[in-house]
């Protein structure tokens, strides 16, 4: 509904109807018979109401103004201030009843309509609220915008369609207008229609970038890749200072087989300070695949690595350690999984692919202390018990060791193979314990559990 700044009471909040015009009562008219009393006292009560309603009494303000309304049924304001009380209370029906009354007893006040408005779309009754802000729209463009939404909700998709162009031919588009007619496309399912008005906004007005971006993303969604990659080739031509049109560029390149086109395109979207970081990772991640099947590029990729490096986020890090543990370069996976953790210190994950290359590549203290530093963030983790074990048992402290695994097997649950890694390590503590009969045992225990699986 259009929110309206109202002009402010006058003393206890009377709207600006000059001296209550509505009841033909003159309150600055000096009393001389009876009928002066009569004035004084609506006057009284009504001021009462407001009062009453300006500390959110509305109970008594209800009994003030329907003790006015007893006295002068003539006066719309009062039935307006009535039905405001009533929705306060939750008495809806004869908040309506009330509010239909101000507005039958002063139909162009459009006060009076945008409060029946309100009501009706707060209460989801959309015929009524159609109704009702029809009259409206002559006060106001934005009216017409409310009415959009309503036929849009009771699916007059056609009637909601024609307002908003008008609306856009008239005042220009607006992301409001243009989420509410989106909507209605996904519900529809008109793609034809859709695209023919992004098409007729890029001819309309070629020089707004948005609009090309629009029908660029419209386009792909279509599969309709040749006119996409057109598209953004045109917005190239016309705005050869634009970066975020490199966001499609740079797959319509790789696929086209131009990779250096591709290459300066992921190079302008990484450094650019208009794409968001999420963007930019998918960019990176995206062409981290493609470094895969053709790893002569890999220099453009650490080019491309380092510009975003000022603005790296853990996601960004971590997907690069991903990339290097693919390819078997644990040294740099690993490098960049300690920069992910030291941005997010606390990610399970993180710690988990840094703890475990730490043990693969026989950084075994940093282990230890890394997993003893985790358990106090994570007491419940077995995992984490399990690698201070290891690291333990390989620093020669098999007690250490032994006392990290025995708790750390509370832990488990429903992990058969963990369990078995842990027996196999309680084996190794033995037995560098000397306790040859233990480590049988737990060495035993580990093998059963392994032929069982």
């Amino acid at each position: 509904m259009k929110h309206k700044i109202y002009i402010f009471y006058f003393l206890f909040g009377i709207l600006i109807f000059p001296s209550f015009g509505y009841a033909q009562v003159d309150f600055n008219k000096k009393p001389d018979d009876d009928l002066g009393n009569h004035e004084d006292e609506f006057q009284e009560l009504f001021y009462e109401a407001l009062k009453q309603k300006g500390i959110e009494n509305y109970d008594r303000a209800a009994e003030a103004l329907k003790k006015c309304i007893k006295m002068d049924k003539s006066v719309p304001v009062l039935y307006f201030e009535l039905g405001k009380c009533y929705n306060h209370l939750k008495n809806f029906g004869a908040a309506e009843d009330a509010l239909k009354k101000a507005v039958d007893k002063d139909p162009d006040n459009e006060w009076f309509l945008d409060e029946l408005y309100g009501y009706y779309a707060a209460h989801n009754e959309h015929d009524k609220a159609i109704k009702t802000v029809k009259q409206l729209v002559k006060y106001h463009p934005d009216y017409k915008e409310d009415l959009a939404g309503l036929y849009a909700r009771t699916e007059k998709y056609d009637d909601a369609l024609k307002i908003l162009d008008a609306l856009d031919a008239e005042f220009g588009t607006t992301m409001s207008r243009d989420i509410m007619r989106n909507k209605i496309y996904e519900a529809t399912g008109n793609t034809k229609d859709r695209i023919e008005n992004l098409e007729a906004r890029v001819e309309n007005n070629p020089e707004k970038e948005s609009n090309y971006l629009a029908l660029i993303f419209r386009y792909s969604e279509n599969n309709e890749k040749d006119k996409a990659f057109e598209t953004a080739k045109e917005l190239l031509k016309i705005n050869p200072n634009s970066q975020l049109v490199h966001m499609a560029l740079y797959k319509f390149y790789l696929d086209d087989n131009e990779t250096a086109k591709a290459v300066e395109s992921m190079k302008i979207v990484v450094k650019s300070n208009e794409i968001k970081p999420d963007t930019k990772m998918k960019v990176l991640t995206d062409f981290m695949t493609f470094v895969k099947a053709h790893p002569e590029f890999e220099a453009d990729l650490m080019e491309a690595t380092a510009l975003v490096s000022d603005s790296n986020t853990s996601k960004t890090v971590m997907e690069l350690g991903q990339y290097y543990l693919a390819k078997g370069d644990k040294e740099k996976a690993l490098t960049h999984f300690e920069t992910a953790l030291r941005l997010e210190p606390n990610n399970f994950n993180m710690l988990r692919n840094v703890m475990l290359l730490y043990i693969d590549l026989g950084h075994y203290e940093q282990a230890r202390a890394l997993s003893a530093e985790s358990l106090e963030k994570f007491p419940s983790q077995p995992l984490f018990y399990l690698v201070n074990g290891v690291s333990s048992n390989k620093l020669n402290a098999p007690k250490a060791a032994l006392e990290s695994l025995e708790m750390g097997l509370d832990f488990i649950i429903e992990d058969s193979k963990m369990e078995a890694d842990f027996y196999v390590q309680m084996s190794q503590a033995y037995t560098l314990l000397n306790n040859t009969a233990k480590a049988k045992t737990f060495s035993d225990k580990a093998k059963q559990i392994q032929s069982s699986n």
